[in-house]
Parts: structure tokens; C-alpha cells; sequence
């Protein structure tokens, strides 16, 4: 049996490991929804090699962040983002020109609070990358919340982006100080973290909707990330992974089910359940299925091999 995670940063890779698979399956399920319906209630796989998207992209930067400084260091994070930026990888709209400005040296703090007429981004993308740092900092949950706040705020300073970040980091984290417990009312413990605001209230309805409710109706409710932004995406993230907190395969075909922004829903959910079901509950074949990760945010030095955990 493979022994039990136990440091931060082993933590860290395992999050990373179920948010990139959710990031790449969720992503071969761009396609019509009748054809997707059908792949689900099929649990047909599809075909080979998923490759992962800027989600994944940029929680490698996040983990790397976390490797060398031991915390959320806002200024090495944006120069890794600058750095690591792959146009391929499905970055949004906003982000192109953002971690342009960034890299040609001018201040993240300048360009992220000038995005939307000075309002910030309030989209998902804070959110979708930061389940490694609940995982990192899962024994302090006060902790989880300010880190969780500096990583959104490097491109993301709408205070709605940040509450959808905390709510993913602190998710993740209560996932790992959960386990083996049952946690029927886990909405319950991750809302007391989440600031007052649009994320706070699509979450409260998350966990009030009725048991065995149904994907289509959770997404009347709550959304789907269709909106590409926070309020969208993050209370329906969080609602699936509660459903099935102990099995990554069920939570995310759940997730896909519910079309939307899915590369960037399955990747919360899998970076959130991760934690909870450890090494052995990831399946073996979908991560053969998978692109493989870089060995960069692991290593000193960069190189062109691969890791797995």
C-alpha cells in the first residue's frame, strides 16, 4: 500500500496531480451535449492523449512557488506565470495581454488592477489554479485564506475572483483535515471562510439545494462557468465535489455532466477530491491518458523530463 501523504508539499503535488487530470479529462468533453450526454451515461473514455490546459499551466507555478519560497510569493509567482505562458494552452482573453505586460517588466499590481476599467478580473482563473496552496497550508485554514488571496491577486484583483479562490483553497484543505470522516454538510465548513460576496451566496444555495438534486437543476441554480467568471463557476465546483468527496471518478463525471466551462470546473473538483481520496483513488488509467506533468516546479533546474507521483 502506498504510504499515507504527509508533508505540505507532498500535499501540494497530489492536488496538483487531480486538478491537472480533471483539467485534461474535463477537456475532451467540448463537444456537442448530446454527444456528451451520452459519453457520461455511457462512462465512455475518450480518446487519448488529454492534454492540459492553462489551468494546469499555471497551478505548475503555483507549486513551484510554493517549493522555493515555502509560501505565496506574489512577485515570483507573476514572473513564473510571465515566464510559463503557452498561448496553445487556452489561456483567457484577458491573460494574454496581462502576462505579456508582465513579462516586457511592468508591475503585475499595475496590469491586474487595470484589467476591466480598473475593476480586475473577476473570472475563474484565480480559482482554477489554486487548490495546491489549500493542500500546502491545510493545517491552518486562516492561513489558507491569506495565501489563497495573495495567489489570486497577481491577476486577478476583483474581489470576486479572490472569494472564489479562497473558496477552492479552503475546500482543498478541509478535504485533507476531513478525510475518513463523514461529511454530509461539508458546504457548511467551507462557507464561515468565504468574504460577503456573489461566490458567498451562489455557495449558500449550493448547500441548500435538495439531496439528489439533479445536475440540471444545480446548474439553473448556480451556473456552470459558462460566464468564464467566478460567481459562475466556483459554487457549482464546490457543490459536485461534495456530492462524491470519496470517489474521484464519480465527482468527475458529475461535473462534466453539467457542460459549462468543463475544463476549468473539473479541475476544482479534482483538485479539491484529490486530498480526500489520496494516491489510490486517482485511476491508474486515466493519468496514463494524460499528458504527463514537467519535472520544472519539482526540480532546481528545469528540464525536459516528466514526473508522476
Amino acid at each position: 500500500m502506498t504510504p499515507p501523504i504527509a508533508s505540505a508539499f507532498e500535499r501540494a503535488k497530489l492536488s496538483l496531480e487531480g486538478l491537472a487530470l480533471g483539467d485534461a479529462f474535463g477537456d475532451r468533453f467540448f463537444a456537442h451535449e448530446a454527444i456528451v450526454a451520452n459519453m457520461v451515461a455511457a462512462r465512455a473514455m475518450p480518446m487519448a492523449p488529454w492534454r492540459w490546459t492553462d489551468d494546469t499551466e499555471m497551478a505548475l507555478s503555483v507549486v513551484s512557488v510554493l517549493r522555493r519560497h515555502g509560501d505565496i510569493d506574489r512577485d515570483a509567482l507573476a514572473s513564473s506565470f510571465a515566464e510559463r505562458y503557452d498561448r496553445s494552452r487556452k489561456y483567457g482573453a484577458s491573460m494574454h495581454g496581462l502576462l505579456a505586460s508582465i513579462r516586457a517588466g511592468k508591475s503585475w499590481q499595475d496590469e491586474a488592477g487595470a484589467l476591466f476599467s480598473g475593476q480586475g478580473s473577476f473570472g475563474n482563473g484565480a480559482a482554477m489554479r489554486v487548490a495546491p496552496v489549500g493542500a500546502y497550508f491545510a493545517d491552518d485554514l486562516d492561513v489558507v485564506v491569506t495565501q489563497a488571496r495573495r495567489a489570486a491577486e497577481v491577476t486577478h484583483a476583483h474581489p470576486e475572483a479572490i472569494a472564489g479562490a479562497i473558496a477552492i483553497a479552503v475546500a482543498t484543505a478541509l478535504a485533507w483535515r476531513e478525510r475518513g470522516r463523514d461529511t454530509p454538510r461539508f458546504l457548511d465548513l467551507v462557507l464561515p471562510y468565504i468574504p460577503d460576496s456573489e461566490v458567498h451566496d451562489g455557495i449558500r444555495r449550493a448547500r441548500d439545494l435538495a439531496p439528489g438534486a439533479s445536475v440540471r437543476l444545480a446548474v439553473a441554480a448556480l451556473g456552470n462557468g459558462t460566464r468564464i467568471s467566478a460567481p459562475d463557476t466556483v459554487p457549482f465546483a464546490l457543490w459536485c465535489a461534495a456530492q462524491h468527496l470519496d470517489d474521484y471518478q464519480e465527482a468527475l463525471w458529475l461535473t462534466v455532466e453539467g457542460l459549462g466551462d468543463r475544463d476549468t470546473t473539473c479541475a476544482m473538483v479534482g483538485g479539491i477530491v484529490a486530498l480526500r481520496v489520496d494516491r489510490e483513488g486517482l485511476p491508474g488509467d486515466w493519468l496514463r491518458d494524460r499528458e504527463p506533468l514537467p519535472d520544472w516546479p519539482f526540480e532546481d533546474q528545469g528540464s525536459s523530463e516528466t514526473i508522476t507521483l
